[in-house]
């Protein structure tokens, strides 16, 4: 993006549509997973069958993010927009969740219906992959590439103000009727896109559009891809690691639901002044810094009562970390390919979500974890420390 004296660095009220599509996203998957349990059974499958669908929708993400990332940087070059793809993408993700909720209320269960439900619900997950990629490639024109993490910091609020109470969410989202529940992500997701839409600015040609399109940087995507992957599993064995400690605290076996209502609040509350720092140390620095401490932290909580200013400054130097990201994928991307990049990102956080309860399925010791999540945000050490090309 290019600044004019006339042109703010960042669009603000374009970046809080864009937190605010976040949000609608992490409200979907509530939703969407909420009812699953009990939609399934409903039409004579086992519970049971919800694992594989997750796991096969997962396995289909991870192809489609970078596949549509990249697609979207095409489209951008020859048409000089991505809103295809947001906008298809949105639609079909809404109109696909109020056709499930439909048939939920009003059709009685039948063979057919049954046999095309597992498809339907795949085709909803697979329509929920078309327009995240395109939506945060918009970043690089809505601010200047050094205030990324700020702006991402608003995104990252917005889906752990909304992911921090899924147990809350869940019960009230059950006690709806089922049509008012899917209703309410389907004009959230909806309004999102359509007010993305109405305040994107004019496209204007650059000279990017009229260059011979680069190669792709198939080394830097691998990269790309395990960064994603490795924060992922980082941010599993950190909640691991939290949980394992704050359990003697709250005196409960069911730990799971109260961690994940503090993290989550906690993430949501420092990342706006997380996002600040990296404006003024610099992005790489900033990632290594958030690293360090937040290992360290989480090291010293294994012998020492975890308090809440002790949460507080994890979730500080995670948010540093996540807020980074889209700034490190620009970086290692050309600036044809950032769509490419984000996807390949969000394929590997996907995968990464579907194989973790697999490989580590007996359980993980405290020690185990603190080393498993040092290895696992490695990449990121060596990003953070190798030098920019910008």
């Amino acid at each position: 993006m290019t600044t004019s004296k006339h042109q703010p660095s960042v669009l603000w009220v374009q970046v809080l549509v864009l937190a605010g599509l976040q949000g609608g996203i992490t409200l979907s998957w509530l939703v969407y997973n909420g009812y699953l349990l009990e939609l399934l059974p409903q039409f004579g499958f086992p519970a049971s069958l919800a694992a594989s669908l997750l796991v096969v929708e997962n396995a289909l993400a991870v192809v489609m993010e970078p596949l549509i990332g990249g697609l979207s940087d095409q489209n951008q070059r020859k048409f000089g927009s991505r809103f295809p793809f947001i906008s298809i993408g949105v639609i079909l993700a809404s109109t696909l969740f109020i056709a499930i909720s439909c048939v939920a209320t009003f059709v009685p269960p039948s063979e057919v219906i049954g046999s095309i439900l597992p498809l339907t619900l795949i085709a909803w997950a697979l329509a929920m992959t078309v327009f995240p990629s395109p939506a945060f490639a918009l970043l690089v024109k809505y601010l200047m590439p050094a205030e990324l993490p700020l702006a991402f910091s608003f995104v990252t609020l917005a889906g752990g103000l909304i992911g921090a109470f899924p147990g809350v969410a869940n019960t009230f989202i059950l006690s709806l009727w089922p049509v008012w529940a899917f209703a309410i992500k389907f004009f959230v997701l909806l309004a999102a896109a359509f007010t993305l839409r109405f305040f994107h600015p004019p496209e204007i040609p650059t000279e990017l559009q009229n260059l011979k399109t680069p190669k792709i940087p198939f080394q830097n995507l691998s990269f790309i891809f395990l960064t994603g992957f490795s924060i992922t599993w980082g941010s599993r064995f950190l909640m691991n690691g939290l949980g394992k400690t704050l359990k003697p605290q709250f005196n409960t076996n069911d730990v799971t639901t109260i961690m994940l209502c503090i993290i989550s609040l906690a993430l949501a509350f420092t990342a706006l002044p997380a996002g600040f720092c990296p404006t003024k140390v610099g992005n790489g620095r900033a990632m290594l810094g958030g690293i360090i401490s937040t290992i360290f932290l989480i090291v010293l909580m294994v012998y020492m009562p975890p308090e809440i200013p002790t949460i507080l400054f994890i979730a500080a130097g995670f948010s540093l970390i996540v807020n980074g990201a889209i700034l490190f994928i620009l970086e290692l991307m050309p600036p044809h390919w950032p769509g490419l990049g984000i996807g390949s990102y969000f394929g590997g956080f996907t995968l990464a979500v579907s194989v973790f309860g697999y490989v580590f399925t007996l359980g993980i010791t405290m020690i185990v974890s603190c080393i498993a999540r040092a290895l696992a945000f490695s990449p990121a050490i060596v990003y953070s420390i190798l030098p920019k090309s910008q």
